[in-house]
């Protein structure tokens, strides 16, 4: 009787035995998984704001968590001192522009008329000058007059004589106008004062702090009154976009994924939520497991960091968020889809 109850007990470890082992195989040879689960943090990029000249703050217009537009004003620095210096460079410009055109345009026809009959007056005082000397040498001649008479008549005809080539040189001078080298001379100034102007505008308008792209005001550093310089901050302006995911893939899953495929985000934060999704890049070169996600069996793992760059419309995430990203890897080597169009639906 009891070797009769052994052998169906045989006969059901054996079969027993029989599906475990199909049921290894089986598993062994299961369909490989269709996703890939990444874990990582919300990142962004922060810009210390700062004014470009040192002066005292006049205004600052916004507050920590405002959103601010690229190219809004956010702060004014005192502008009556660049004001005043960029006033006065204007004015002595202009001065010299109007020197510089008169250089040019040479003297006027009433100086030009003037000169000419000086030396026409000149002139007729030179030939009288003449005349009277020779007249006094004949009666020189004839012991009419003292030699001494003659002697001032031939002093004074030649200081007329070179009165009148001295009227000549000058009115040849005013014919002329102004030297080559006196107008360039006058350029070069001119060009001097327009760029010391330019630079006074430029540090003008250096008073005025403005947004360099779409963002919200982290921190507000500095206040009205404050002095400011190019090496201290006064806003740390947080960007809304680009926003990324900062995650990390093992090398045995590298070759599962390529820049440009589309992918799913979501948080915590927002449950059923998922957010469009796209990988942008993949580093090229390897490193340890980062301190902020190490674990034990981890720790002396080799990790590559990826980016993947998130749609946000709502501006919902923020900075540091843990957050899990799917990546679909059904999706075909030459896809290559790229950024989604994040304001649709």
């Amino acid at each position: 009787m009891k070797r009769a109850l052994a052998i169906p007990l045989v006969l059901i470890l054996a079969l027993a035995a029989g599906g475990i082992f199909y049921w290894q195989r089986a598993n062994d040879h299961e369909a490989p998984p269709t996703a890939l689960t990444l874990y990582g943090n919300i990142d962004i990029r922060q810009v210390q704001l700062a004014f470009n000249g040192s002066d005292r703050i006049d205004r600052m217009l916004v507050k920590e968590g405002e959103s601010v537009r690229q190219g809004q004003l956010l702060a004014t620095l005192d502008p009556a001192r660049l004001q005043h210096n960029a006033d006065l460079l204007e004015a002595q410009l202009a001065a010299q522009q109007q020197v510089l055109a008169r250089l040019k345009a040479g003297n006027r026809p009433e100086e030009i008329r003037k000169a000419r009959a000086d030396a026409e007056a000149a002139k007729i005082e030179a030939d009288n000058a003449e005349h009277t000397y020779r007249r006094l040498k004949e009666l020189v001649a004839r012991r009419f007059v003292a030699q001494q008479q003659a002697d001032d008549a031939k002093a004074a005809a030649d200081a007329a004589r070179a009165k009148y080539e001295s009227a000549r040189a000058l009115l040849r001078l005013e014919e002329l106008g102004a030297r080559a080298e006196d107008i360039a001379a006058a350029g070069a100034t001119l060009k001097a004062n327009e760029a010391a102007l330019a630079l006074a505008r430029t540090q003008l308008a250096d008073a005025s702090l403005y947004a360099p792209a779409d963002g919200i005001i982290q921190d507000r550093i500095l206040e009205p009154g404050d002095m400011a310089a190019p090496q201290l901050s006064v806003y740390t302006l947080a960007l809304t976009d680009p926003v990324w995911v900062r995650a990390y893939v093992q090398g045995a899953d590298l070759g599962k994924i390529h820049p440009g495929m589309r992918a799913a985000v979501s948080t915590d934060s927002y449950p059923g939520k998922r957010y469009r999704a796209w990988l942008g890049y993949i580093s090229p070169s390897a490193e340890f497991t980062p301190k902020s996600v190490e674990t034990t069996e981890v720790r002396s793992k080799l990790v590559y960091q990826v980016r993947i760059f998130v749609c946000n419309p709502q501006n919902e995430l923020r900075l540091g968020m843990p957050a899990t990203v799917t990546i679909a890897l059904d999706q075909p080597q030459s896809a290559n889809a790229g950024a989604p169009d994040c304001q649709t639906p």
